[in-house]
């Protein structure tokens, strides 16, 4: 398989789980990064994402280092950063975050790709 590719993924997962955290604990800082409107109710639902984030930053790690690399995993996580990307873009459209979210969209875009990219790989080396 390719290393490269597998630290990218190991990288993504790892800034997802402390993003995640930063949010979780922190949420206004972030909601403030984002520039939307801090209220208890945002900033809880925020941390709640945050919690997400971590859980699957962590799966994503967790399914690296494992000796049976599970590939149902990176799809879920894949779905999760394509869903984070619409949900970000869509929140952008909407006047809830300023554009500068659109790098947040933009990198859960990619990072999604990343991992259907990762999850071919794997598939690959399984059949290999």
């Amino acid at each position: 398989m390719n290393k490269r590719l597998t630290l990218i993924v190991v990288a993504i997962s790892l800034a997802t789980v402390v993003s995640g955290f930063t949010q979780m604990v922190a949420p206004s800082f972030v909601l403030r990064f984002v520039g939307a409107d801090i209220t208890s109710t945002s900033a809880h639902f925020f941390a709640i994402v945050g919690m997400f984030m971590v859980l699957f930053g962590g799966l994503m790690l967790h399914t690296v280092y494992s000796v049976e690399t599970s590939r149902v995993a990176i799809l879920w996580a894949a779905f999760q950063k394509f869903g984070a990307s619409v949900a970000v873009g869509i929140g952008i459209v909407n006047g809830i975050f300023a554009v500068v979210a659109g790098a947040v969209a933009g990198f859960d875009l990619l990072s999604g790709i990343l991992f259907l990219m990762y999850w071919q790989a794997v598939k690959n080396k399984k059949t290999a």
